[in-house]
């Protein structure tokens, strides 16, 4: 999907980014019912890719390379829009997920509740 394309991204986003040079964290929420689904990596060309093509592009820290969600899977994640946190170094994408977010099959990352305040 999208293989070989050249994504940069604009000036006036990369003024926004804390370290430019860095990986970010990229939460993605469903964006019909808030739900967190899962926590990412992007870096600048991930970031450019999924800002034109609509399509959640992260990069794997395991296989050093980017990776459009659900391109092996099916489970793709449509980019509703887009949110830089305050500090210049988390993104938060709204998206339609299609299918598990989880690549356990789980329909969100955060599937392990743990025990708050031994209750």
């Amino acid at each position: 999907m999208h293989q070989g394309a050249n994504y940069q991204l604009d000036e006036s986003v990369l003024t926004l980014l804390k370290n430019p040079t860095d990986l970010v964290a990229a939460i993605a929420q469903d964006s019909s019912t808030n739900q967190v689904l899962m926590l990412a990596w992007m870096n600048q060309e991930a970031l450019a890719q999924t800002i034109a093509t609509g399509q959640a592009t992260y990069w794997s820290r395991s296989r050093n390379e980017l990776w459009v969600k659900g391109a092996t899977s099916g489970h793709t994640q449509k980019v509703v829009s887009i949110a830089l946190d305050c500090d210049g170094d988390a993104i938060l994408l709204k998206v339609e997920q299609v299918g598990a977010a989880c690549h356990t099959g789980e329909k969100t990352c955060f599937h392990q509740d743990l025990i708050v305040g031994g209750v």
